[in-house]
């Protein structure tokens, strides 16, 4: 049976994460706090506290760790109704790379690890980083991770240089990833770490400009200079970092996926009041044939999106990995978005290049979109690599 209805309940609450983006976090749009690397932690901290009023606080999170637990297909109806503004999503702590970060704390954290790095990030009162991503190559392809950990029998001591951190200024809970030396003691190879912000060896060089500003402290170059961590800051077993980045990463493109179908539907829905009330040549924008299409090519790829993520989700739900379609949903989604979003800019002309509304925005936002966890082509390479194997 094949069923794409939408329960009563999850519908109301739907409607009812809608309407508080509208009317208590479009206003921060025009925030001064919201800086060209994103939301501050202060404008970040008054978001929160208002989605924690009305119960809508990381509501993803497990119901042992004060969530709702949400299945992912509940995850997809959720999410795209707080992607209506960019900073929704960031209000109700369901925003990169927190989301991710929490789902993986959730599944290999020890009780010491889950009380002392992931509940305070699931109560909203830190946030986290997961640095992985670095100049010389690790990112999309992980094995060529450079940062090295030593250990000694007692402490591992980390070197090696990251950027593109997301987060990183101001975050508590740091995960990281090194590769572990060949030792004695314990299983090489790549390996997480988990410890706080603050603790001395972590640098912060700079926060890079990027075109994107969603997220809250925006991207940072990061250097480990003789990071002494103890024993028991491994998280999960040594060695095992790449299998349990692939654990985060699948479930994590499609949240990803979920918020932006969300934006790109703002995005829509001004481009559609604009067609109608601005005119040229004797009539509205939307009744000429060349503005008309495009809304429609918008209506149809949205639509299409939508019925991907939660194809997806769905097998998730099932209890399958789905890593092949979460690969389709983000090399689909992330790319039809963007077209999305262009030709909202498109329809708006000269305004849609301008901050005279949001399109402008999510229109840069997307365009990092298609990078974010794998850019296309790496996706694509391995639903290639899928086909050729079966």
């Amino acid at each position: 049976m094949i069923d794409f209805s939408i329960p009563a309940d999850l519908a109301a609450e739907r409607d009812r994460v809608r309407q508080f983006v509208i009317d208590k976090i479009v206003p921060f749009e025009r925030d001064p706090r919201l800086t060209a690397h994103g939301p501050n932690d202060e404008l970040r901290q008054e978001m929160v506290e208002l989605a924690r009023a009305e119960k809508l606080l990381t509501i993803q999170a497990p119901v042992e760790l004060g969530g709702r637990g949400l299945t992912h297909v509940e995850q997809a109806v959720l999410y795209e109704a707080s992607g209506w503004s960019t900073l929704g999503p960031v209000a109700m702590n369901c925003a990169a790379p927190d989301e991710g970060n929490m789902f993986l704390l959730s599944k290999i954290a020890n009780p010491e690890q889950t009380q002392r790095f992931l509940q305070p990030v699931i109560d909203g009162h830190q946030r986290s980083v997961f640095a992985m991503t670095e100049p010389g190559g690790a990112g999309s392809d992980p094995n060529q991770l450079a940062t090295e950990a030593v250990f000694d029998g007692e402490n591992f001591t980390i070197n090696g240089r990251k950027w593109l951190i997301t987060g990183a200024d101001g975050a508590k809970t740091w995960i990281i990833m090194a590769r572990l030396a060949a030792n004695p003691h314990l299983p090489e190879g790549p390996t997480l770490f988990l410890c706080e912000g603050d603790t001395e060896g972590i640098v912060i060089d700079r926060i890079m400009n990027t075109m994107d500003r969603n997220y809250v402290g925006g991207h940072a170059v990061v250097n480990f200079e003789n990071l002494v961590l103890p024993r028991e800051s491994v998280l999960g077993e040594t060695g095992q970092a790449l299998r349990y980045a692939q654990l985060r990463l699948a479930p994590a493109r499609l949240t990803h996926c979920m918020r932006w179908l969300g934006a790109a539907e703002r995005a829509q829905s001004i481009a559609v009041d604009y067609a109608k009330t601005r005119t040229a040549f004797g009539k509205p924008i939307g009744e000429h044939q060349g503005v008309s299409f495009m809304l429609a090519d918008n209506e149809i790829a949205l639509h299409q999106c939508r019925l991907t993520i939660w194809h997806a989700c769905w097998l998730m739900d099932q209890g399958h990995k789905a890593r092949h379609e979460s690969s389709i949903a983000k090399s689909y989604v992330s790319e039809e978005l963007f077209k999305v979003t262009d030709r909202c800019v498109q329809v708006l002309g000269g305004i849609g290049i301008s901050d005279e509304t949001v399109v402008e925005m999510i229109f840069r936002d997307m365009r990092a979109f298609r990078l974010y966890d794998g850019p296309t082509e790496v996706h694509k390479y391995a639903i290639g690599r899928h086909l050729l194997r079966d």
